[in-house]
């Protein structure tokens, strides 16, 4: 289905009833003409990370229903899937052959080895501090083959999700494996989740390396367009980014909206919203809240970091369903990114600032020159 200037609705596969077929129904009985596409959050087996950390792309969990139920969803809907461009599952069949086969595995390219990434007598201390990391240890993990030997594998996120070399050709198979496998299930757009740590370099911090992550995005665009889908980059960073990414005429995420309109309910002054709109990329989706909770880090420079406390303190003191240790070290949130809370909850409940909240979200659509979409 051709992607459509209408609302998107993000939700995973049992979050509107227990699977695919209860979704469709409750779209179906309940939104109406309102919806006009859904990103399905990650429906493959996976085992870690709500989904995050897929086993095979070729599947849909059983639990979900099947292939089939998919395509229902995108005959009325236009639809975007999940490709984590950056690690797949240690319980993949790729992952197991290597560690079955070790030097004779057709896939022992497709990981990026920890070991081999670096120099002699590397990494030191200050190279791992340099990373821009998940965890506030060296991102590896060990990896025993059947033959006895211990390698280390690179880790960014959960010890579930290990890490692709995105520069052999191996993998650049894989992607496009997966990606003509997914527009041929009904994919219309495709988010590239935690794209930007996928390139490692020496003596960078390994995030958004440029102009390698340039590279990198524009043969998945090629590839992409060859099937007829369409690219999302989905990063949390500092708005620069998101604009660079746009400059590169690419989609991205409004992901600073969220923050800066809870600072403007909050304190009833609108010169950071008035600011904010005249500064956004006409080529975005707006959002104020996604599965990942609300952005911190994408308004810094936007909103003061005194500003930003103000706002962050403001919704702990309403937030019906947040706790501050989900947003802390103590949860290894190590920077603080995001604050894991519904919208709703962060306007305390309100039905008229959520209203105000969505209005403002609304009118944002209007002003735009382009086709973009709202969550």
């Amino acid at each position: 289905m051709t992607i459509q200037n209408k609302t998107m609705l993000i939700t995973y596969s049992d979050s509107l009833g227990n699977n695919l077929k209860d979704l469709y129904e409750n779209l179906e009985e309940h939104f109406g003409d309102a919806i006009g596409g859904v990103h399905l959050l990650p429906f493959f087996p996976s085992t870690g990370d709500r989904g995050f950390a897929p086993v095979d792309y070729d599947e849909v969990d059983s639990a979900f229903g099947d292939w089939e139920d998919v395509k229902r969803l995108g005959e009325k809907y236009y639809l975007m899937f999940d490709f984590m461009i950056n690690h797949i599952s240690r319980q993949s069949k790729y992952y197991k052959d290597y560690q079955e086969k070790h030097e004779a595995s057709e896939f022992k390219e497709l990981f990026l080895n920890w070991d081999k990434f670096w120099p002699e007598n590397r990494p030191t201390q200050a190279d791992v501090d340099l990373i821009y990391k998940r965890k506030d240890r060296a991102p590896k993990q060990e990896i025993l083959f059947a033959d006895g030997s211990v390698e280390h594998l690179w880790n960014t996120f959960g010890e579930e999700q290990i890490d692709l070399d995105v520069t052999k050709e191996v993998t650049m198979r894989f992607i496009r494996k997966t990606i003509q496998h997914l527009a041929s299930n009904g994919c219309d757009l495709i988010r590239l989740d935690a794209f930007a740590y996928a390139v490692k370099k020496l003596d960078t911090n390994d995030f958004f390396v440029e102009p390698d992550i340039w590279n990198l995005l524009d043969k998945v665009r090629d590839i992409a367009a060859e099937y007829g889908t369409e690219l999302l980059p989905e990063i949390h960073e500092h708005y620069s980014i998101q604009f660079k990414i746009a400059d590169h005429d690419y989609y991205v995420y409004d992901f600073a909206l969220p923050m800066v309109t809870l600072y403007t309910l909050y304190s009833s002054r609108t010169e950071r919203l008035a600011k904010w709109l005249k500064m956004s990329s006409m080529k975005q989706f707006t959002t104020l809240d996604t599965h990942d909770g609300i952005g911190v880090v994408d308004v810094k420079d936007i909103l003061t970091d005194e500003e930003i406390d103000y706002a962050s303190n403001e919704l702990y003191k309403v937030g019906a369903n947040v706790k501050r240790k989900y947003s802390s070290a103590e949860y290894n949130n190590l920077d603080i990114y995001q604050i894991n809370s519904t919208y709703y909850s962060a306007l305390g409940d309100d039905d008229v600032k959520y209203f105000l909240a969505r209005l403002i979200q609304a009118l944002l659509q209007a002003f735009l020159r382009f086709t973009m979409w709202v969550y």
